[in-house]
């Protein structure tokens, strides 16, 4: 183990690394800060949209706007980082200032999700909601300035411990830095939404989303106290000066300018950057000319990140709707973003490797920007894969009354057959203790009157299902239960009273001829037990995700081993029979095109600009990411599709109108070399310069020459002239 040296100066640097294997031992605390950081942030990300529509009661397209809203924020500020780091703080002390931030954004986040804080009356529900969505919000702008502010310093910070002789470490860091990106990212999109699944609480056990973000939060003052451990080894660059604030008063002043002599004496330039010859050196401005040139194919791109992006919104609020059963494992609506990752790994190698050499012998030039193409149609791909899905979904949803409807469910709880009629209906005879088979809906309006009359008179009916303004004799579902429960009510048909419990409700005493409320009870096999006056047996039953019924317990329940069989069950609403797996492909599609595009267009981007431009066009490329997110919020509040399948074909259908557009610009490009050509404009200034040198040269020597001439003819009387 050796002291390490200034990597820049080769002397003695301010940090005191050692160096274990030839890698400095600063770098394993950037590798472990990185790791902690980024379980923090998709962990916490991967449960937000949940917290929005289930703890802080949000619909769907407003908990879809707020979550884009986030992400586009959490894009933005990299280019403040960047600045801020480069111009004046340098990197380290950014990234410690930011991490702070970020810390308390986390911990506010946690504290916004304890229910308990506001939870006066100990119903289970936050009383003061402004409380939680202030609290969040505020939480949420800082993570997002701090998880932005050091996302471009980390990376260059690690790159910066290493000397020029240590190319084939910094390479291997690199490598292990973006593996810990996607490891922690992997992680915490497991951990979390189990995490949220349980419950936890002081007066009354809820979703643990106190948890759920007490977990990152936590991790994130790790990752805080590990950066700060090894700071005495780290070197710390000096802030340097920020390139993109350089290009943008290069362009700045070149529009100035060419706004200044918009008159057409002023001679035409070959193009508008050419303007701000008159203060930048030639170089730059043809630096910032061949940035320009890329930053154009960017701005088709910002729609590829809309869809791409809707995984962690829409896609998630669509897994909550289908079936998480896999047989050992049920598997969380939030937990399906783990397919991500879990390809990502997969299909980089694959694609490197494999497909990509595959094109290539058969002769096909398959060039960055038709790859980008590919993944373009690919993201559109799965978002038509999501429309069937959600399609197949729909199929399972009821179908509840207008306002100017109404829905009866009907159960005969006698003994003897009853025929009921009902206005414009033909007779309908029920059995005794049978529930209608199917819903009967009326067109009534609100101000007029149903007459129900049955056969015999005043023979025992309940109106079991009934939703509407003209009805209020039952306290009905009127939505599917949310978060995967089932919501379950008993009905008693017996002449005394009866008590239902199982192990997670107690629907408690049920009143002769009454009903329960609803109760919510989670996927599996349940088991009731009903108790009468001295007897009580076991009813069980195995329950899917998001259904409802109705038991009735008729007058002549049988308390023996028949229990199970005398129960009548009205399933008000079917189960989620669209099962999650049909969510793979669509993810296959969207990550395919991921790599395809993201991958690829990086690579891209970064061969086409100058060494010095490189923070400008990832900028940029993070821009484009900020962009298509504020598109989501805009056609999720502006669109109002009531379907959502539509939705999702109209994100399809804008990107492939995109796409078009994109390809049509590739075919126009021309990829260059840009170190070629920085040679050959150097090259032509350093023979510009050497031209002007002898020209100035040559103006001395006839300068000279005249002197020289000068001087003879005043000494010559004849040459001089007379006053």
């Amino acid at each position: 183990c050796t002291d390490n040296e200034d990597p820049k100066k080769g002397k003695k640097s301010k940090g005191t690394s050692k160096e274990v294997c030839g890698y400095p031992l600063s770098i394993f605390f950037i590798v472990v800060n990185e790791f902690c950081e980024r379980f923090s942030y998709y962990g916490m990300r991967a449960v937000l949209v949940l917290y929005f529509k289930y703890f802080l009661r949000w619909d769907n397209d407003l908990a879809t706007s707020i979550y884009h809203t986030f992400v586009a924020l959490c894009y933005l500020t990299p280019i403040l980082g960047a600045i801020v780091a480069d111009s004046w703080l340098g990197k380290f002390k950014t990234i410690i200032y930011l991490s702070i931030v970020y810390a308390i954004g986390q911990v506010l986040m946690a504290v916004s999700a304890i229910h308990d804080i506001t939870d006066t009356d100990r119903d289970g529900t936050p009383d003061n909601m402004t409380f939680h969505v202030a609290l969040s919000m505020v939480g949420l702008f800082l993570i997002a300035l701090g998880t932005g502010g050091i996302k471009p310093c980390v990376a260059a910070f690690g790159g910066d411990q290493f000397s020029d002789s240590q190319d084939k470490q910094r390479r291997t860091f690199f490598s292990v830095f973006y593996l810990c990106i996607n490891g922690g990212s992997l992680l915490s999109t497991i951990i979390t939404p189990i995490l949220r699944a349980q419950e936890c609480g002081i007066y009354s056990q809820q979703k643990c989303y106190s948890l759920a973000f007490g977990v990152p939060a936590a991790l994130m003052v790790v990752a805080l106290v590990v950066f700060i451990v090894g700071s005495g080894m780290y070197y710390k660059a000096e802030p340097q000066g920020n390139i993109m604030l350089d290009v943008c008063k290069c362009i700045g002043f070149a529009i100035k300018n060419r706004y200044r002599h918009r008159s057409s004496q002023y001679p035409k330039k070959e193009h508008w950057m050419d303007w701000a010859e008159d203060k930048y050196e030639k170089l730059l401005i043809a630096q910032i000319k061949m940035v320009l040139k890329v930053l154009f194919l960017y701005i088709p791109l910002p729609m590829f990140w809309t869809l791409f992006d809707q995984k962690g919104s829409r896609w998630t609020l669509q897994a909550t709707t289908m079936d998480g059963n896999f047989g050992l494992l049920v598997i969380q609506p939030d937990q399906m973003q783990t397919v991500n990752p879990i390809l990502i790994l997969t299909l980089v190698p694959i694609m490197d490797s494999l497909i990509y050499p595959l094109i290539q012998k058969c002769g096909l030039n398959f060039t960055p920007l038709k790859r980008m193409t590919v993944g373009m149609l690919l993201a559109a791909i799965a978002f038509i894969c999501a429309a069937v899905v959600q399609i197949e979904i729909d199929k399972t949803l009821p179908t509840f009354p207008t306002a100017s409807q109404s829905q009866l469910k009907l159960l005969n709880m006698g003994s003897n057959p009853v025929t009921v009629n009902l206005p414009g209906n033909d007779p309908l005879v029920l059995s005794p203790a049978q529930v209608c088979p199917h819903t009967i809906t009326h067109n009534y309006q609100v101000e007029n009157s149903v007459e129900i009359s049955c056969n015999p008179k005043h023979h025992r009916l309940l109106m079991v299902k009934l939703i509407s303004i003209l009805f209020s004799q039952t306290d009905d579902v009127t939505a599917k239960p949310e978060q995967g429960n089932n919501a379950i009510r008993f009905i008693n048909g017996m002449s005394t009273t009866v008590n239902v419990s199982t192990v997670a409700a107690d629907f408690g005493l049920i009143e002769p001829f009454y009903y329960s409320n609803y109760s919510l009870i989670k996927n599996g096999k349940v088991t009731f037990t009903i108790s009468g006056s001295s007897q009580s047996c076991e009813y069980s039953r195995d329950f899917g995700f998001g259904s409802s019924y109705t038991f009735f317990i008729p007058s002549t329940l049988d308390f023996g081993p028949n229990c199970q069989e005398s129960i009548t069950v009205a399933e008000d609403i079917k189960p989620n029979s669209a099962h999650m797996a049909l969510q793979i492909p669509q993810y296959f599609f969207i990550t395919a095109g991921e790599v395809m595009f993201s991958v690829t267009g990086l690579e891209f981007s970064y061969s086409q600009a100058p060494n010095n431009m490189k923070a400008v066009l990832q900028a940029g490329w993070l821009f484009t990411v900020a962009i298509g997110n504020f598109i989501v919020l805009i056609v999720a509040e502006l669109a109002k599709l009531p379907e959502q399948w539509a939705e999702y074909i109209l994100f399809a259908s804008l990107l492939i109108a995109v796409c078009f557009i994109f390809s049509i610009m590739a075919y126009f490009y021309t990829y260059i070399d840009p170190a070629e050509i920085e040679a050959q404009f150097k090259k032509k200034l350093n023979a510009d310069d050497e031209d002007d040198k002898s020209k100035l040269q040559k103006t001395e020597v006839e300068m000279v020459r005249k002197d020289s001439n000068k001087s003879h003819d005043e000494d010559d009387p004849a040459k001089q002239t007379k006053m």
